[in-house]
């Protein structure tokens, strides 16, 4: 079996996430679908159908949470003493050689990975060039538009 890595907190968020969606969610898209089909004929009812859809993507999400979390090697990052290296759960400043552009993503699990809150995936090519690496170090990402050079200015753990 394979057990995919997630941090604590990130297991919090997937758990909350999983409660929400089993006790608000749940109840109310089967509340609009009953709603719905006191609308009469199922055939051309928008909202019946509309309802069924949010049914399908709401029991999905809770299966794919159930399983992750049923599998999950959950990691208390803030137990890890490993100094200034980067390994899974660090969150990580970068400094783009080229552009100086400076940037700071955690390295999460690909369960829990969401880019607008700069998590990243431990799977993704950003963090593979950065794992191992130490403050101070270069890292090189290929990526599918070129390779990009980046410095690592910051390593935490927290």
């Amino acid at each position: 079996m394979n057990r995919a890595p997630v941090t604590a907190k990130g297991a919090t968020r997937l758990k909350a996430e999983l409660a929400k969606l089993k006790t608000v969610d749940r109840p109310r898209i089967v509340q609009d679908i009953a709603t719905a089909r006191e609308h009469g004929d199922l055939k051309e009812n928008a909202e019946y159908h509309a309802a069924r859809e949010q049914q399908g993507f709401c029991e999905g999400r809770i299966q794919e949470l159930e399983a992750a979390l049923s599998t999950a090697d959950i990691i208390d990052i803030e137990s890890l003493n490993v100094g200034e290296r980067v390994v899974f759960g660090a969150i990580v400043t970068l400094e783009d050689v080229e552009t100086e552009k400076e940037v700071t993503y955690q390295i999460v699990g690909d369960i829990e990975a969401d880019i607008k809150e700069n998590r990243i995936a431990v799977s993704s090519p950003i963090a593979r060039a950065l794992i191992g690496k130490e403050n101070g170090d270069e890292a090189v990402v290929v990526a599918p538009n070129g390779n990009r050079e980046y410095e690592i200015i910051g390593v935490k753990y927290k």
